[in-house]
């Protein structure tokens, strides 16, 4: 039996820079030891409480098994369809379609919102028919749609730490950076530098 993931893996990364990255991130270490943060559909729904993808904030979202089984597909084909435009291919006619069809549907429009004392802050605004789940994917969809077709695509990156998969969007002035965060896998490369160096001068 395989063990569960412990709890700090299951955390969400909100690192990427954009939605669909974020999104794609819910799967860890894709190339080694690959593990599931949507683990259940409440899951799913936290998720899109936490990236800040719902129009009512002061209910969960509601997620069924069959929209979480949707999510996970479109999390995989968006990750494909994305790494294929990083990589100067075209992506999988299958994967494209699933992507184009999520982004199709309505998603939440955003909305100046100056309730908080007179600061300007945002709220996300659903359709006449809510279908928060629908919504929430097709608004990360939308974001894929345009992080692949744009001029912010050639600043997607991966993670250069060997055991890691996240894709972030590079925004470092100089364009070099190489982590997803310094506080993650920067911190790991910078420990492994220091014990490297330091058992070459003993």
């Amino acid at each position: 039996m395989t063990p569960a993931p412990a709890p700090d893996r299951l955390a969400f990364p909100f690192i990427g820079g954009r939605p669909c990255l974020n999104f794609a991130a819910t799967l860890g270490k894709r190339h080694t030891d690959a593990f599931e943060r949507l683990t259940d559909p409440g899951a799913l729904g936290r998720w899109i409480g936490e990236a800040g993808l719902r129009t009512d904030r002061s209910q969960a979202v509601h997620v069924t098994g069959a929209e979480l089984a949707a999510a996970r597909e479109l999390r995989e084909s968006l990750h494909r369809v994305l790494t294929a435009a990083m990589d100067g291919r075209a992506p999988a006619p299958d994967d494209l379609v699933r992507v184009n069809e999520a982004a199709a549907h309505p998603d939440l429009a955003p909305q100046l919102d100056f309730a908080d004392g007179g600061r300007a802050g945002l709220r996300l605004q659903g359709g006449p028919v809510r279908h928060d789940v629908r919504a929430a994917l097709a608004t990360v969809a939308r974001d894929a749609v345009q992080l692949a077709g744009g001029p912010l695509l050639a600043r997607v990156k991966e993670c250069e730490n060997p055991e890691c998969s996240l894709l972030f969007l590079d925004d470092s002035q100089a364009r070099r950076r190489r982590w997803c965060s310094m506080d993650r896998c920067g911190n790991l490369a910078k420990i492994a530098g220091y014990r490297s160096r330091a058992r070459g001068g003993s």
